[in-house]
């Protein structure tokens, strides 16, 4: 293993991530190592990482590799594996450009939950083709303490549950995960969105994230909310012909949400590189071993 390994830190919209640039898929990062450089105390601290591997040179990516010439091999602040991270795609393509890799205007980066569509603006903002919503049918339930509320099943590459509710505040402290029902809904875990109104098309969320617990913005999350709202005002651009555009307020800042007749979602907002530095190899060895 290199005596050097290069690590940065960024966030989009306050969600920060770890990024561990190795375009070649060189560095092993199990589990336990992705837990420790996201731990806040005794590692770099993040909701989770970013490993930018070229996408011929991973085995999850190759068949998109012609398509999107970098693969966002995302992890989970726990180490667990995630199909998408909308706010990871965008302070992802702030790294490619940041390195040189790529330039304002448009390009492919290939996730888990498919090749995603980028374009960065000159005005430092990043919009995300994040793809179509799945809405799957049957009931659901969340609950914090004695309240429950109904919630909307959103996918959107990756679990959601949309509950709203008069008060942010009746989410509890979202450490740990809320309980939802049926439990055959989400069999691998699902992020929980809790929505209040702000205005018209304005809504603001707090949200438990799978493998993350309360984070400060969740992209697909976002996505997730702007789609159930919609769909709750009798919105459905399939429909109208008309995009539907929500603004959503995050802990960490906002996003604007477009759903377009075509189905497509696209997600602007900021992504931002804070820093960058070296790992301690020794240190990581230790961890993979």
């Amino acid at each position: 293993m290199s005596t050097r390994i290069a690590f940065l830190k960024g966030h989009g919209t306050e969600n920060d991530f770890v990024i561990v640039p190795d375009p070649e898929n060189a560095v092993d990062l199990p589990p336990s190592a992705v837990a420790a450089l996201c731990d806040r105390r005794a590692g770099i601290g993040g909701d989770g990482l970013l490993h930018v591997v070229r996408s011929a040179a991973h085995p999850e990516a190759k068949d998109m590799a012609a398509e999107a010439e970098w693969f966002m091999d995302y992890r989970n602040g726990d180490g667990s594996i995630a199909e998408m991270c909308g706010n990871g795609v965008r302070v992802f393509a702030r790294y490619l450009q940041r390195a040189g890799h790529v330039t304002e205007g448009d390009l492919a980066i290939a996730t888990r939950g498919g090749v995603k569509r980028v374009h960065l603006a000159q005005d430092g903002d990043v919009t995300v083709g994040m793809g179509k919503a799945l809405l799957p049918e049957g009931d659901v339930t969340v609950s914090v303490g004695e309240r429950s509320w109904p919630a909307r099943n959103v996918n959107m590459g990756n679990p959601h549950a949309v509950a709203f509710v008069e008060d942010l505040a009746h989410a509890g402290d979202l450490h740990s995960a809320p309980p939802f029902r049926p439990a055959s809904a989400y069999p691998d875990g699902v992020n929980i969105e809790f929505v209040v109104d702000r205005g018209h098309r304005h809504v603001a969320l707090r949200v438990h994230e799978r493998g993350a617990g309360e984070t400060r913005s969740c992209g697909t999350g976002a996505c997730a909310v702007a789609v159930a709202a919609a769909r709750r005002d009798g919105a459905d651009p399939a429909v109208t012909g008309t995009p539907a555009t929500y603004t959503v307020d995050v802990p960490g800042g906002t996003l604007v949400i477009t759903e377009r007749p075509d189905g497509e979602i696209e997600m602007t907002g900021p992504a931002v590189i804070v820093a960058e530095g070296t790992l301690d190899a020794d240190w990581l060895d230790t961890l993979t071993r």
